[in-house]
């Protein structure tokens, strides 16, 4: 008994080792979680004289600030931002699985090429291609016009995610292409395969994109700031710097109260998704 005892000693101590810092880890990570909710809750003098997680002073009064802090209610800003990212997601899905089947599963000339260049373009910074984008879409009248979320839309119906395009290519070389050959067989066309085939097992990279365009989009701050100019029409991300001006008084309290809930959708989006993400991270194609 004491040699079995013995044996197992070193194995529980690394499992506690493990835990330990496991623990550690999680409590850095979620520090600046903790931090800004705490910080939601104190006062102006507090938040300066304060850095601790716990509020000397319970001050809920930022949440009500926050939301009627400016002529229209911040919730105007919430509805934003879904529409913008709602509509995102559903554009990153359509049009990119409609690139990765072109690419991933059609056989054309100069296939491979379009692919390397697409690839190409995630070693082009977003902040390079920001200039030409608002030039083009002021020449063409995009830019303030009546529906002012269009250049930040219409990019993402044209499949110009590249990521998330190689994502799908990938994830659709998985799947045997014995289906296809079946399918075709039985008579079905290209967009047949694509329909019957293909869509339905795709189920796993869609979710995976939809999620990360959501939270990408959410929590999206230069695009929306260099083509949104009308306060009505701001998203999450920008309305929150109003909170800091430097002709007057900051409202510090009340931002982080906003930021606390600015995390709600992302979190939420992200519970109802979870067990799909990992599916989708974790899928190939079919095996066997």
């Amino acid at each position: 008994m004491t040699a079995l005892a013995a044996t197992r000693r070193p194995g529980s101590g690394r499992n506690v080792l493990r835990l330990v810092v496991l623990v550690a880890i999680v409590a850095v990570v979620l520090y600046p979680l903790f931090w800004m909710l705490g910080t939601s809750v104190k006062s102006q003098a507090e938040i300066v004289n304060n850095v601790g997680l716990l509020p000397e002073r319970f001050t809920p009064g930022n949440y009500l600030d926050g939301w009627t802090n400016f002529d229209i209610s911040f919730g105007r800003f919430f509805l934003n931002s879904a529409l913008v990212s709602g509509l995102t997601v559903v554009g990153n899905a359509l049009s990119c699985l409609l690139a990765a089947y072109a690419l991933g599963r059609l056989r054309f000339r100069l296939r491979k090429l379009w692919f390397t260049v697409m690839i190409g373009t995630l070693l082009l910074p977003g902040h390079v291609l920001i200039v030409p984008q608002y030039i083009l879409f002021r020449s063409l009248g995009l830019v303030g016009g009546d529906w002012p979320y269009l250049p930040l839309l219409v990019p993402q119906f044209l499949a110009t995610e590249a990521f998330f395009v190689f994502l799908m290519v990938q994830f659709m070389r998985g799947i045997p292409r014995e289906l296809d050959e079946a399918a075709t067989i039985d008579g079905a066309s290209p967009y047949g395969v694509f329909r019957h085939v293909i869509l339905p097992l795709s189920r796993p990279a869609l979710v995976t994109t939809a999620i990360f365009s959501f939270i990408w989009t959410w929590n999206d701050f230069f695009r929306q700031l260099v083509f949104l100019s009308s306060l009505e029409d701001y998203t999450v991300p920008v309305a929150l710097t109003l909170f800091i001006d430097s002709t007057s008084q900051s409202a510090v309290g009340p931002m982080f109260a906003m930021s606390v809930l600015s995390l709600l959708p992302v979190f939420l989006f992200f519970l109802a998704f979870q067990r799909m993400l990992v599916e989708g991270i974790n899928t190939s194609g079919l095996k066997g």
